[in-house]
């Protein structure tokens, strides 16, 4: 199955850094809850959320089409 691109190029950015910020803070703490941080970091770099399929979302701009 093939994962087509949901997630835009803003949207994976702000990702990548909330999940860095979660994951940061799970290792300040020393709390197993960092790892949800590991969620929006792998989804913003594959650019592929399975949520947003689910509700049929899409943050990517449609004039501009990013290779998969």
């Amino acid at each position: 199955m093939i994962l087509k691109k949901n997630v835009g190029y803003m949207d994976s950015i702000i990702r990548v850094i909330l999940g860095t910020l979660i994951v940061a803070l799970g290792l300040y703490f020393d709390s197993y809850w960092g790892f949800i941080g590991l969620i929006p970091v792998i989804s913003g770099a594959i650019s592929f959320c399975p949520v947003y399929r689910v509700l049929r979302m899409s943050t990517m701009d449609p004039n501009l089409e990013r290779e998969n």
